[in-house]
């Protein structure tokens, strides 16, 4: 990590801020050894019992990523009956179709794919491009989140499987903004969009701190978590198991994504393999001089570059200049647009009082 995020700090060891709240974090959320493999048993057994009387233990998000396909991967050994649902938000690479065919074929899970209106989704995009914002990945993520969240509640499964997990993303910048502030979406979009969002899944604040946790009893629970989780081992077993295959990057299986995090970012000063390769670092993973070594790498080859721009153009329906132009608008924060900050402010001093006077971890889905 480096100075481009404007909230880093170091201490006197060099030991940036990132760093100490991850070993901080990983205390309290990373259980490995013995005694997560026995935590992971109680969850695996809970589930199980929950589920006796449900078509499913669970709701898979499945991404056609590394870690949610471990995940369903190690789902099928745990003998789990798992609802797996992808989010089509319309830029699957071919590799990321095959790999969740391959993944779904092998364990035996039902498959739901939930496809976002592709012509609302293009709109929200090229709302974000000209608004200038950080993170584009908003809307991808958003009706990720929101569908899986809706899907979950309306087929009566309330719990949640994720691949998230620290041990490679446990450093995640500040310059990368809540992708669930739904009000923060819709604001964007009342400005830059040119037509309504009819169609494309949106969760609320309400949603998701009280109706959904609390009314419905839905939770998320990260597997990995659990696990002495390392992805080259992973990667390995799905080679080995399923002929899965490799994207070459973390998130290749988005065309978007990946344009997003190999150009985009890198024109706004922000390198997102920084936070990546960190992760890695800080969990054992990977050296630091090879971390280093890996950032000399360029992001796109040349014809790479031109493939890629003439591909995410011609999808979002502009120009190839008109793509260069809108990644040179000059940024914009996203608390520059209405935001849900201060009610989520307030839910974590509630939670702070809560964990000093009750003694309880009050956090919805955990």
């Amino acid at each position: 990590m480096d100075s481009t995020d404007p909230l880093i700090t170091f201490d006197r060891s060099g030991y940036c801020s990132y760093c100490s709240q991850f070993f901080e974090t990983k205390v309290q959320r990373w259980h490995r050894g013995e005694h997560g493999l026995a935590k992971l048993r109680q969850l695996i057994d809970s589930l199980k019992r929950h589920g006796r009387h449900r078509e499913f233990d669970a709701v898979l998000g499945l991404s056609g990523g590394i870690d949610s396909s471990y995940l369903a991967l190690r789902s099928k050994d745990w003998g789990l009956r798992l609802l797996a649902v992808h989010v089509d938000g319309g830029w699957n690479s071919e590799t990321a179709v095959s790999n969740i065919e391959k993944l779904v074929d092998y364990c035996g899970y039902e498959l739901f794919t939930y496809v976002v209106d592709w012509s609302e989704m293009k709109d929200l995009q090229l709302a974000y491009l000209k608004s200038g914002v950080t993170n584009q990945d908003v809307p991808q993520d958003h009706a990720y989140f929101a569908a899986l969240y809706g899907l979950a509640v309306q087929n009566r499964v309330p719990t949640i499987l994720s691949g998230g997990n620290l041990a490679t993303e446990g450093i995640a910048p500040d310059w990368m903004f809540d992708p669930l502030d739904v009000t923060n979406l819709e604001a964007i979009h009342r400005q830059y969009g040119s037509r309504k969002l009819e169609r494309f899944p949106r969760v609320s604040f309400w949603q998701r701190y009280v109706w959904y946790p609390m009314a419905r009893g839905l939770r998320v629970l990260r597997p990995l978590n659990y696990l002495d989780y390392n992805k080259q081992v992973a990667l390995a077993d799905l080679k080995a198991t399923v002929g899965w295959m490799d994207y070459g990057r973390k998130h290749g299986e988005s065309r978007f994504t990946k344009f997003y995090q190999n150009y985009y970012l890198p024109n706004r000063g922000y390198d997102k393999r920084r936070p990546h390769l960190s992760s890695l670092v800080v969990s054992g993973q990977l050296t630091r001089s090879a971390a280093l070594t890996a950032l000399e790498d360029p992001l796109y080859l040349p014809e790479e570059l031109r493939t890629e721009m003439e591909y995410v153009s011609r999808k979002l329906g502009v120009s190839e200049s008109e793509l260069r132009h809108l990644v040179s608008l000059p940024p914009r924060d996203h608390r520059d647009f209405p935001n849900q900050e201060t009610y989520a402010k307030r839910l974590r001093q509630v939670q702070a009082w809560s964990k000093k006077v009750l003694r309880r971890q009050l956090s919805p889905y955990s």
